[in-house]
């Protein structure tokens, strides 16, 4: 009774802010087609709630759509995967792609939660704030986070954040780049001065420097996850500064096809980028989140408490690097070789943050042997450092 009242509530509320704006609800697009319907997946939760794989109902909040060819369409395809494996039903997921931070995140939780939503997922870091307020105010709905670094100081047993460890995987794929660049110049289309973005354009520049001393890397920020003209700007900005391998932490693959088109190098995010320039993309490195979103609707619809933080790397399959580019002249000699020992490596334990480590004015960030280890699952590394250089500041 008390769900179906909040509920109520919450179309209630959610009419009266579509006719303020005197306008029409955001879209929301239609379930994937692509998944079965669950034939048996009625597993009784143990606590005795009368969720079932049958019935449990899953909403996803997206800052992009699928269409990117990138963050979005990774996203949407754990969504799909999630699907598969657990036998949920399309007419069971409701998505929100193109969501903004702001008002239309607010929106869309309101009509996810009227809908009758067990679970919503947001995947852009902007939502954090949005997706922890509608937590403290709706205790009965579940709240996942991807990229945000909220929940583990909130303190509610509704509100997670999850995300993949990422710098393993960037560590790799800039052992790529520095084996592939000629002038020793790497360029990093980035997103935001936030600290997820400089953790990831961190360990790709350690891979580089760990197999090329004499690699140093420009930085350029776009002040935006997803604008494909922009990206496509600021990486032909760091090719007229020397850089013949981009690197890039943006939503779209087109710093990629502007390295083709220049005559360089790149290596691609979150999808395999190789097929939008497949003579330029040495190697994406990507993540699953079917991996988290399997394990925790599979904990939900039974009962179990998911964890408030939660972090997995390449062991775990939550990241992994694409194939390297099979085209002719495109990897450099010895990188498949270098990338497996390094994997190795780092599937045994090895940690990429480790002192001693400068910034570029000299100041030591890590002492000898020293290791940086992350307190949440959104990565915390704020620090440029040594050979990094950042333009356009």
């Amino acid at each position: 009774m008390k769900r179906r009242l909040i509920v109520l509530i919450v179309v209630l509320v959610v009419f009266s802010l579509l006719l303020a704006a005197c306008g029409q609800p955001h879209p929301v697009a239609p379930a994937p087609d692509s998944a079965p319907v669950a034939d048996a997946g009625t597993e009784v939760s143990p606590d005795g709630s009368d969720l079932t794989f049958d019935t449990v109902r899953l909403a996803f909040i997206h800052v992009g759509d699928p269409a990117d060819m990138g963050y979005t369409y990774r996203q949407h395809r754990g969504t799909e995967d999630m699907m598969l494996e657990l036998r949920i039903s399309p007419d069971q997921v409701r998505n929100f792609f193109n969501i903004a931070p702001g008002g239309p995140a607010d929106t869309a939780i309101l009509e996810a939660i009227a809908w009758g939503a067990d679970a919503i997922f947001a995947t852009s870091f902007g939502h954090g704030p949005h997706m922890l307020e509608a937590a403290r105010e709706f205790p009965d709905v579940l709240f996942f986070h991807a990229t945000g670094d909220l929940a583990l100081d909130a303190g509610l047993p509704n509100f997670h954040n999850y995300f993949g460890n990422m710098s393993q995987a960037r560590y790799l794929s800039g052992i790529a780049a520095g084996l592939r660049t000629e002038t020793n110049i790497l360029g990093f289309v980035a997103a935001h001065p936030f600290a997820e973005v400089i953790t990831g354009l961190t360990a790709f520049y350690m891979g580089a420097l760990s197999v090329n001393p004499d690699v140093t890397m420009y930085v350029m920020y776009m002040n935006a996850w997803n604008n494909p003209t922009l990206e496509s700007q600021i990486a032909q900005a760091l090719i007229d500064l020397g850089a013949d391998v981009i690197g890039q932490h943006a939503d779209s693959p087109a710093a990629q096809t502007t390295a083709q088109a220049a005559g360089v190098w790149s290596v691609g995010y979150n999808s395999n980028m190789i097929p939008a320039a497949p003579q330029a993309v040495l190697v994406s490195p990507m993540f699953d989140w079917s991996v988290y979103l399997t394990h925790a609707v599979y904990e939900l619809v039974n009962g179990r408490d998911v964890q408030t933080d939660f972090l997995a790397g390449m062991n775990e399959g939550m990241v992994f690097l694409s194939a390297l580019n099979p085209n002719e002249g495109v990897v450099a000699p010895g990188t498949a070789e270098a990338i497996e020992a390094a994997e190795r490596d780092i599937r045994a334990g090895r940690n990429i943050f480790v002192g001693p480590i400068y910034d570029n004015e000299g100041n030591q960030i890590l002492a000898e042997g020293e290791e940086w280890t992350e307190r949440q699952s959104a990565p915390s590394w704020n620090h440029i450092v040594q050979g990094i250089t950042v333009r356009g500041e």
